[in-house]
């Protein structure tokens, strides 16, 4: 009898703590950003400032729960303080405007160095395996942290038309590895998406490759032919910092970014008009 109870009782136990952490959260969410805090992500993350209201208040929220949910910490002696975590957490936090913001869940820590950092690389050919040293910018580790050069951060993110910015290059490898894959596919919010989506990647993929080959001009980096999920990532900052030029170009690539991240980045640069004028 006792072991039924008990049975019976997890169940209702798991649900309570279900509904105590959506409540705990939505808390968290709710709670307003400071006007120093604001002032730093009009300061360093200048798609803030063009977002409409209500998208600005929902990244407020995405902000409180990043900022509660990740550790950062300073190497090479930098140490961290709000501006760093609110320019990074502003920038990684426009990824998920109208998305879940489970979509982070797969990491925690958040590294800063100063400037450029050194990591270790590992190349394969099959039949030799080479091991090196790359100066880095930025980096994901999958299924742990992701590492950052402070530096590069803040030139990246206040020009956001040169369509570079290392926090949403290292951000959408993390909503890449979401599913557990480094693939250059993120989670999709209907399957049907993922049948386009694969279509419209593997052209567009093949055609900067072969772009790149011959070292043609393109709106997307050339850095993002290397691999697929190089591809995807540099796609996400050419989504947000020059769509204009990636509507116009790739019209279905774009069309594909709006579906699965559901905003217009467009809109946000268009120029404001004069009152009084349709």
């Amino acid at each position: 009898m006792e072991l039924l109870i008990l049975l019976a009782l997890i169940p209702l136990a798991w649900f309570g703590y279900r509904l105590f952490r959506r409540r705990r959260r939505r808390a968290i969410s709710a709670r307003s950003l400071s006007d120093e805090w604001r002032e730093i992500l009009v300061r360093n993350v200048p798609l803030y400032a063009r977002l409409p209201d209500a998208l600005k208040q929902e990244l407020h929220g995405h902000v409180q729960l990043f900022l509660h949910d990740k550790r950062f910490y300073g190497f090479d002696g930098l140490e961290v303080d709000d501006e760093m975590r609110l320019t990074v957490a502003g920038n990684a936090c426009v990824l998920l405007l109208n998305r879940s913001n489970d979509h982070y869940s797969n990491f925690t820590s958040i590294y800063l160095y100063p400037s450029t950092f050194v990591a270790q690389h590992t190349t394969y050919d099959g039949v030799v395996q080479s091991v090196g040293k790359q100066a880095r910018l930025g980096e994901s580790w999958h299924r742990g942290p992701l590492v950052l050069a402070w530096d590069a951060v803040l030139h990246g993110t206040r020009d956001i038309k040169d369509g570079h910015n290392v926090v949403l290059h290292e951000f959408a490898h993390k909503l890449d590895d979401a599913d557990g894959r480094v693939d250059g596919a993120p989670i999709l919010e209907q399957r049907s998406q993922y049948t386009s989506w694969a279509r419209v990647m593997r052209r567009e993929y093949k055609q900067l490759q072969g772009q790149a080959g011959r070292r043609a001009r393109t709106v997307m980096d050339h850095y993002g032919a290397s691999a697929p999920e190089e591809f995807f990532a540099v796609l996400v900052e050419t989504f947000y910092e020059k769509p204009r030029q990636l509507k116009k170009r790739h019209p279905e690539l774009y069309a594909e970014m709006q579906k699965c991240f559901r905003v217009d980045p467009l809109e946000w640069h268009e120029p404001a008009r004069p009152a009084g004028t349709s």
